[in-house]
């Protein structure tokens, strides 16, 4: 018997959600193993009625011997059911575990959120910051140093490989010489400001921290999961050992039903048996008092004789004797 209250139903929940409550429960097996019904013994009025003493002590023997069979059928049965529910309360609880491991981990996975979002809007201001001191230093505009080195490297390469006329070549080093001096003013603008290479680096740090927060709301939304599938699966398993617990109860009644009616079938035999014992008894004894009523009275005519003068015999004085008249 299921002794457990309805579990969560595992469709109507997510690993961060809350599981609902199924009040339904739908049984898919049919009992199987059930009692033999050939081996159980049928008593009527008419067998209680009718059938000889010996006849009823052999039922009341065959009677018993079932109900005891039955007796220990039933009590194997509730053995198996109580295991069951057992196992089913053992799954129940592992559910448990694991739902209360993955609501934990959703908490810290919404706390490391809220850092990470903390964080990320602090780093955008930062950012923000820098951008403006770079316009205030008019280093918004333009290109920055990597694109400026990568642009003489390129001239310098064009310098050295390609054949220039006179008039190309002075064109080409009055390019190369004007992409050197822009690099070298950039530079010196950004050397000289220290307050935008600290704010860039913290800029970084908080990003970098960010990121950190980001990669735990991963690492720990995906343990989450992990626990929210084991959760669903031990409630399943639940589930299904508690449908064999149920069908395990029938058999348990069925059995104990049958042990029962077999019990009360003894005890009905067995005061009939009772009945006629008593009717034996009470005939047994009505003969008895007759021989003894018709013992007295010849006794008495034999008495009257041995009044009157007659002579008795050896077996006519027994008589006398036995009744208590001599």
């Amino acid at each position: 018997m299921a002794t457990f209250e309805s579990l969560a139903n595992p469709s109507a929940t997510d690993s961060s959600g809350r599981p609902t409550v199924s009040p339904v429960r739908v049984w898919h097996r049919g009992l199987t193993n059930m009692v033999d019904e050939s081996k159980n013994i049928e008593l009527t009025e008419d067998d209680l009625e009718n059938k000889s003493k010996g006849q009823l002590i052999k039922m009341a023997g065959q009677l018993r011997d079932r109900r005891n069979e039955l007796n220990q059928m039933a009590s194997e049965r509730a053995s198996k059911r109580d295991d069951l529910n057992a196992k089913t309360r053992e799954k129940v609880d592992e559910a448990q575990e694991h739902r209360e491991k993955r609501d934990e981990l959703n908490e810290q996975v919404q706390e490391h959120k809220e850092s990470r979002n903390e964080l990320n809007a602090e780093a955008n201001e930062l950012f923000d910051k820098v951008e403006q001191l770079k316009s205030d230093m008019e280093l918004d505009e333009g290109k920055d140093l990597e694109e400026l080195e990568e642009e003489i490297e390129q001239l310098e390469f064009k310098q050295q490989t390609e054949v220039l006329s006179s008039e190309e070549e002075k064109e080409l080093i009055e390019k190369i010489e004007n992409k050197r001096e822009e690099y070298e003013e950039r530079k010196q603008k950004l050397d000289q400001n220290e307050d935008l290479e600290e704010l860039v680096e913290e800029a970084e740090e908080v990003r970098s921290e960010a990121s950190q927060h980001h990669q735990k709301v991963t690492e720990l939304a995906d343990k989450a999961q992990e626990h929210h599938n084991q959760m669903i699966e031990a409630y399943r398993e639940a589930d299904d050992i508690r449908d064999e617990a149920d069908e395990m109860h029938e058999k348990f009644v069925e059995a104990q039903e049958a042990a029962d009616q077999h019990h009360e079938d003894f005890v009905r035999v067995q005061k009939r048996l009772r009945e006629l014992d008593k009717k034996e008894e009470e005939e047994r004894k009505s003969e008895r008092d007759k021989k003894k009523e018709e013992a007295k009275e010849e006794a008495e005519e034999i008495y009257q004789k041995f009044k009157e003068g007659e002579t008795l015999d050896t077996e006519d004085l027994m008589k006398l004797q036995k009744t208590g008249l001599l």
